[in-house]
């Protein structure tokens, strides 16, 4: 990892712990929101920025771990065996949802994995004994933790903080082990992955089932914060979002999930001064990014660093071009 990604990990971080405690509520539940997508996106960041796979049901994922957690809750199961149990299913259908990436790519099968997230929300809405359909889950409880409630607004931020450090320690280990460079292999070109001894079929599927593992626990962490999930939190719309948040904020980098998520999540609430014009400015602001920054924010410093190099070199040539001409013209 790059000195200056450290510095921002330690500022971000320095920053969760100290804004917070300085905020009214909103803020606080604003600010865990953020959390909690910057902990779906790490997952989808694996499977798109990653493993180069296309994927349009993250909230599907989402809206499993949410549910999961929801019903377990209502049942009278602690959220600390729920969480796990969450996670657990979300990894089985991410392995099933992989097997259609070993036969198609690119735009198929990002369609595919949108008719997924529609098929899970209709079952969402309808089987209202089981999700409370179109009335959703309501008085979903915070958990507990050794004695201490975490019903209070600012403790459970800290709860979903501690989630979202931790299972970003994982990821980044994960990338920095073999299985990151073969994730990274598969993304820049499979045939050549697959050559080189590394399993394609495998690997595919498991970016799909880790990433749905991170959407799975962040969507258990939501239904806690929230207190009341219905299915239209996890449509394709949100699917989208998620997507376009990971694109935002660099697909492959590693902190693009935080400065996406804060595209996605804190940005439209600055904009508010907008009225109804604010969703235009935020969807504006979106498209010019991704004409001048078509790899995200995090891309920025690369491109910097490649136009000053670029300058250097030109210079170096005009300078040898000029050096080369009087003794040129000597010989003529």
């Amino acid at each position: 990892m790059k000195k200056a990604h450290v510095i921002l990990g330690i500022a971000a971080l320095a920053a969760m712990l100290v804004v917070p405690g300085l905020l009214k509520n909103y803020g606080i539940h604003l600010f865990t929101t953020w959390l909690v997508f910057i902990i779906a996106t790490m997952g989808l960041n694996l499977t798109v920025g990653y493993a180069g796979q296309k994927s349009l049901g993250h909230a599907a994922f989402f809206g499993i771990g949410a549910y999961t957690v929801a019903i377990l809750l209502k049942a009278g199961i602690s959220f600390w065996i729920g969480l796990p149990a969450a996670a657990l299913l979300c990894f089985g259908v991410g392995l099933l949802l992989g097997f259609p990436a070993l036969r198609v790519q690119t735009i198929y099968l990002a369609f595919a994995t949108l008719g997924f997230n529609t098929a899970l929300w209709l079952v969402m809405r309808n089987e209202e004994w089981l999700t409370g359909g179109t009335f959703g889950i309501n008085n979903i409880a915070r958990p507990g933790l050794f004695g201490f409630s975490l019903d209070g607004n600012l403790a459970y931020y800290y709860l979903v903080l501690a989630f979202a450090v931790v299972l970003g320690a994982l990821l980044w280990g994960l990338l920095r082990s073999p299985w990151g460079k073969a994730f990274t292999a598969l993304r820049d070109n499979p045939i050549r992955a697959e050559s080189l001894g590394v399993d394609i079929r495998s690997y595919t599927l498991m970016s799909f089932a880790i990433g749905a593992v991170y959407a799975g626990i962040a969507g258990g962490l939501y239904a806690s914060q929230v207190q009341f999930i219905d299915p239209a939190t996890f449509t394709v719309g949100s699917s989208i979002m998620m997507y376009l948040m990971v694109v935002v904020g660099g697909p492959g980098y590693f902190f693009g999930p935080l400065l996406g998520s804060a595209v996605g999540v804190i940005l439209p609430e600055w904009l508010r001064f907008a009225q109804a014009w604010y969703l235009f400015v935020f969807g504006a602001a979106v498209v010019l990014l991704m004409i001048w920054l078509p790899d995200g924010l995090l891309s920025v410093p690369e491109r910097l660093r490649a136009r000053r190099q670029s300058r250097e070199e030109s210079a170096a040539r005009a300078a040898r071009a000029a050096t080369h001409t009087p003794s040129n013209g000597g010989q003529a």
